[in-house]
C-alpha cells in the first residue's frame, strides 16, 4: 500500500535567501480580480504544516500571496538559462512564476512552494505571466496520474481561480485564467548551473552544488569513482542517479511530458512543469506531445536519450569546478542505472518479483514486443497481464519463472484500469468549461489515488532485495543483480 502524507507542524526554513542576491529577483504578484479556490490538495496541504489554514487564509496566500508566517517577505524570481530544443537561450527565467516559501515536511526534508501563473517578472519577456484555468487542471491531471504510477513527480498542492480572460493561440480564447502553486523538493534548475557558467561564476556556482549537497542529500558515489570527495562530482552522480530513474520512470509510466528542455530540469530528479504532456495511447518509441515538436525530439522512445543529454550539459556547466574525467565517469552510469531502473519499475507495475536483470530484460522486451503486436493501450496491457494473467505465448514463457506479488486491493478487480488519454481529459474539462462542473474532475481524482494505493510505492533496489529475501520459493532468482 501507498503510504498517505504525515502531518508535521508547520515549519518555515528559506534556505534560500543564503543564495538569493545573486539567484532570484524580489517580485510581487499580479494583483488579480478574484480569487476562488479551485483545488486545494487534502493531503498534502497538512504534510507541511498548512491543513488548518481557513479557506479565506488559503486564498490570501496562495491567491493574493501574502507572505507565509517567518517565512519569504518577498516572493523570488529565480534566474536560469537553459536548451530548448537543444538551443541555448541565455534569455529565460521564472517568467509567470515564484518561489513562494520553503518549509520542512515531516521528515525534515527541504520543501519549495512555487507558483506558475502568479504574474510579470523581469524574466517575462513579452509573455503576460499568466496560466489558462485548463492548463491548471491539465496540471492536476498529470500529478495525480504520475503521482499514482510512481513517478517522482511534483505535487500540485492549489489552484485558484483568478477572473482574467486571457488570450491564447492553442486554446479557445477568452480562456479563463488561474494561479498555481506547486509543492515540490526544489526549484533549482540543470539551467540554473548553466547560467552560472555563461556568466563564468565558480563561487557562486560552488556555493550552489554545496546548497544542494546539504538540502537535497543523495547516494554517495561508488567506491571506485574518480574525485569522488569533491562536491562537484557528487553532485553529478547523485543528479545521473535521479535523471535516469526518471526516465524510466516515465517509459514504464507511458507517459511523454513533451518539453525535455534543460531548464526543465529538476536537480532533485522531480518531474515537473507539466506543457502538452500525453499518455500512450498505444506502444508507439515516435509518439509525441507537443504539436510543435516537429524533429521528434522528445517522442516517447527519445526520452532516454534527450534526459541523458541534459545530463550532459550539467556535465558541462560543472566544468568550471571539476576536471573533465571524473563527471563524465559519472556521465557514464547512466545507461547501466537507467536499465536497472526499467527492470525494477517494469517489474513493480507488472505485479511480479524482480529476477536477475537478464531474465528481466527479456520480460520487459516481450511485453513491448506483445503491446506492439496487439496495439494494445499500456495502461491496459499492464492491468490485464498483470502477474502473467491472461498471458498467452512467448509472453506466458517469459512469465512461467516470475512469481506474482499479492494484490489484495479491490482495484485489481474493477473491470478496466484508470487511464489518461487525451479524449478523457478534455471530457472532464469540458464538463467545467460548459456547466461549470467540478464533480467528474473530483471523481477522477479519488479514482487516481485509489489505484495509487493499489499499486503502492515503486521498491527501491535495497527494498527489492529485502522483499526478495522474504518472499517465498521464488524460483532461485538472483539478487546480485540489485
Amino acid at each position: 500500500m501507498k503510504a498517505e502524507p504525515q502531518a508535521a507542524p508547520y515549519r518555515p526554513d528559506p534556505k534560500l535567501l543564503e543564495l538569493a542576491d545573486w539567484l532570484g529577483d524580489p517580485v510581487l504578484s499580479a494583483d488579480f480580480p478574484m480569487t476562488k479556490t479551485r483545488f486545494r490538495h487534502d493531503l498534502h496541504d497538512a504534510s507541511v504544516g498548512l491543513g488548518d489554514l481557513s479557506a479565506a487564509a488559503w486564498e490570501e496566500h496562495f491567491g493574493r500571496f501574502a507572505p507565509l508566517s517567518q517565512n519569504l517577505l518577498q516572493p523570488l524570481a529565480l534566474r536560469y538559462h537553459g536548451h530548448q530544443f537543444r538551443v541555448y537561450n541565455p534569455e529565460i527565467g521564472d517568467g509567470r512564476g515564484f518561489l513562494f516559501a520553503q518549509l520542512r515536511d515531516a521528515q525534515g526534508r527541504l520543501l519549495d512552494l512555487g507558483t506558475k501563473g502568479s504574474g510579470r517578472t523581469p524574466h517575462s519577456r513579452s509573455g503576460d505571466g499568466r496560466l489558462t484555468l485548463k492548463g491548471g487542471v491539465r496540471e492536476i491531471l498529470a500529478t495525480e496520474m504520475l503521482e499514482a504510477l510512481g513517478v517522482n513527480t511534483s505535487k500540485t498542492l492549489s489552484i485558484i481561480e483568478t477572473g482574467e480572460e486571457l488570450t491564447r493561440g492553442d486554446e479557445p480564447s477568452p480562456a479563463r485564467s488561474a494561479v498555481m502553486v506547486r509543492l515540490s523538493h526544489g526549484h533549482i534548475r540543470i539551467g540554473t548551473f548553466q547560467r552560472l557558467l555563461a556568466l563564468e561564476e565558480p563561487d557562486h556556482m560552488a556555493a550552489l552544488v554545496d546548497y544542494c549537497l546539504a538540502n537535497f542529500p543523495g547516494p554517495t558515489p561508488p567506491e571506485d569513482a574518480p574525485g569522488r570527495d569533491e562536491p562537484a562530482v557528487q553532485l553529478m552522480h547523485q543528479l545521473v542517479e535521479r535523471m535516469a530513474d526518471l526516465a524510466a520512470s516515465y517509459m514504464v509510466a507511458g507517459f511523454v511530458h513533451g518539453v525535455l528542455n534543460t531548464d526543465n530540469m529538476n536537480i532533485t530528479g522531480e518531474s515537473f512543469d507539466y506543457g502538452p504532456w500525453r499518455w500512450l495511447p498505444k506502444w508507439d518509441q515516435s509518439f509525441t506531445a507537443a504539436y510543435f515538436d516537429s524533429s521528434g525530439l522528445y517522442a516517447f522512445g527519445r526520452q532516454p536519450e534527450a534526459i541523458h543529454w541534459n545530463c550532459g550539459q550539467f556535465a558541462v556547466a560543472l566544468r568550471l569546478l571539476a576536471d573533465a574525467p571524473p563527471l563524465i565517469a559519472a556521465l557514464e552510469r547512466f545507461g547501466p542505472l537507467y536499465m536497472e531502473a526499467i527492470a525494477r519499475r517494469w517489474c513493480w507495475r507488472m505485479g511480479v518479483y524482480s529476477q536477475d536483470a537478464e531474465t528481466d530484460a527479456q520480460l520487459v522486451a516481450v511485453c513491448e514486443q506483445a503491446m506492439r503486436s496487439s496495439g494494445e493501450q499500456p495502461d491496459s496491457f499492464f492491468y490485464t497481464h498483470r502477474g502473467g494473467k491472461n498471458a498467452q505465448g512467448a509472453l506466458a514463457e517469459a512469465f512461467r519463472n516470475y512469481k506474482a506479488v499479492d494484490d489484495p486491493h479491490p482495484y485489481w478487480t474493477d473491470n478496466a484500469p484508470e487511464t489518461m488519454l487525451i479524449d478523457e481529459v478534455e471530457t472532464l474539462w469540458d464538463a467545467i468549461a460548459e456547466r461549470d462542473d467540478w464533480g467528474p474532475l473530483n471523481d477522477k481524482i479519488a479514482a487516481l489515488r485509489r489505484m495509487g494505493e493499489a499499486h503502492g510505492t515503486p521498491p527501491t533496489p535495497a527494498a527489492i532485495t529485502q522483499v526478495m529475501i522474504a518472499a517465498i520459493d521464488l524460483g532461485g532468482t538472483d539478487t546480485r543483480s540489485l
